[in-house]
């Protein structure tokens, strides 16, 4: 599978859709997920909790390891995926589709996020 062309990416390899009135979703890429290997658990930010660019704002655990979750935007949570915490595996299964992790309203326009290409680049996937 290809980076989506439409999505921007972290240098942390998390993905990140345009904005619909003003709302955008989060993921991992397949990069990351293929990285971890089998994810076995999501802890994802709360609806109402603000997350600011580049910090942690939850984590996934894979019979690998756990890693921080970094939120590739500012803003306030307005859902998580609930798909995920229930059957964490999706993220390993559609990081694209079905495995998106969180939605949040922008309170900024994100500046170093990389396009598909940069990050096909920059992660060699």
């Amino acid at each position: 599978m290809s980076n989506p062309q439409q999505l921007r990416y972290s240098k942390e390899h998390e993905w990140l859709s345009g904005a619909e009135d003003g709302v955008s979703t989060i993921g991992i890429t397949e990069h990351a997920a293929n990285a971890l290997g089998d994810v076995v658990y999501v802890q994802l930010p709360e609806v109402g909790e603000t997350v600011s660019a580049g910090e942690t704002c939850g984590e996934l655990e894979s019979t690998k390891s756990v890693s921080d979750l970094y939120s590739p935007v500012s803003g306030e949570v307005t859902e998580v995926n609930e798909d995920v915490v229930n059957d964490p595996s999706l993220v390993n299964s559609a990081p694209f589709e079905g495995g998106w992790l969180f939605r949040v309203r922008l309170s900024e326009e994100p500046a170093d996020l990389l396009t598909a290409d940069e990050y096909t680049e920059f992660s060699g996937s």
